[in-house]
């Protein structure tokens, strides 16, 4: 990166900083009142520059970013989402936010290429899941964990190879996606429809083969995703969930008691598969690595979420490897057996979630 002396004097104004953070080969941007410029790379913050940044200065960076209509909401509501573009630098998805000093800005690089499946290492197990004509995908991880990289790369191979109608629900827009074989239509959340629950609702009667879901956030869009899958379309969507036990249990948790058994019905039926992946840091280069776990929905696995015994998913991935399945823990030890991530990564994470070191 270059010296904090350098950027010193080019980081003031919002364009300056969304080009150095581009320049810098950075993910994210974070202005906060109080504190330096901060950026991530490869999965590290660290200071953009030694200016430490005032209530005036954010205010002023994000009325230079927002549209009058944008800053209007974020005063009225306390935060705005929104994506934006800088020609000839990139592509930005922000969250404006207030809190106690004043505004506060947390910036998200996107890339403006589509990634292919294979250069995100993606399994070839993925390609059997989007390649069926219905059911429901889930891909799964914590914030910054490239849920919507993934997503971009499945959508972008249906496209170019199927003659399909996709229509993508996003919050915001992060990839622009243009029709290949088929139609792909992409809305964004806020600007061209309300809400999730109601954009799917919506695309329901716009004769899609293929809907992404860019967050299942409510019950209401849980319902309706399953209700799609059920009904002849393929259905790509998103959880904030670490594996893939939980993931089934977060779905279904997401109903009422009296509906959670025929729910379980439901969804033993229409899952194809659960893609829960972390984004680890490289120690052989720089970067960082996919780790993926991945859950196939075998008639073995439907008969767990049919009779209520999720805890046992987790032993059928440990010995299902033939099947396309494997586990988080599987997918660290064997990065730190290459030397691609620290051994440390791999022991950490089975402390934590209580699987035994093999």
């Amino acid at each position: 990166m270059s010296t904090p002396e350098a950027e010193e004097a080019s980081v003031h104004s919002a364009s300056e900083l969304l080009t150095a953070v581009v320049t810098n080969e950075c993910s994210d941007l974070h202005l906060n009142v109080g504190t330096k410029p901060i950026v991530r790379r490869d999965g590290r913050l660290t200071s953009l520059s030694e200016h430490i940044l005032r209530a005036a200065d954010t205010q002023r960076i994000a009325q230079e970013i927002l549209t009058e209509r944008q800053w209007k909401e974020l005063l009225e509501k306390g935060e705005v989402d929104l994506s934006i573009s800088l020609s000839g630098v990139g592509r930005y998805r922000i969250n404006a936010f207030r809190q106690k000093n004043g505004i506060n800005l947390a910036i998200r690089v996107l890339s403006s290429r589509i990634p292919q499946m294979d250069s995100l290492g993606l399994p070839p197990i993925v390609h059997d899941f989007i390649g069926k004509h219905q059911g429901l995908i889930l891909v799964t991880g914590p914030t910054g964990s490239g849920k919507s990289t993934t997503l971009a790369a499945m959508v972008d191979w249906i496209n170019q190879t199927q003659s399909k109608h996709i229509i993508t629900l996003e919050d915001p827009i992060e990839y622009i996606h243009s029709s290949k074989c088929g139609l792909i239509v992409q809305r964004e959340i806020g600007r061209d429809t309300d809400s999730f629950s109601s954009g799917l609702r919506a695309a329901l009667r716009q004769d899609p083969d293929v809907i992404l879901v860019g967050e299942m956030r409510d019950l209401e869009t849980i319902r309706t995703a399953i209700t799609a899958a059920e009904t002849g379309h393929l259905v790509l969507a998103t959880l904030h969930t670490p594996d893939a036990p939980q993931t089934v249990d977060r779905v279904i948790d997401a109903f009422p008691t009296e509906q959670q058994r025929q729910i379980r019905i439901q969804l033993a039926s229409v899952l194809i598969g659960v893609l829960s992946q972390r984004l680890i840091p490289r120690i052989d280069r720089n970067g960082r690595v996919l780790a993926m776990e991945i859950m196939v929905n075998t008639p073995a696995i439907g008969n767990l979420i049919r009779q209520e015994k999720i805890y046992q998913i987790k032993s059928v991935l440990q010995t299902s490897r033939n099947l396309g399945m494997q586990t988080m823990s599987s997918v660290l030890k064997q990065l730190a057996h290459e030397g691609i991530i620290h051994a440390d990564t791999w022991k950490q994470y089975e402390l934590s979630t209580g699987e035994a070191m093999s």
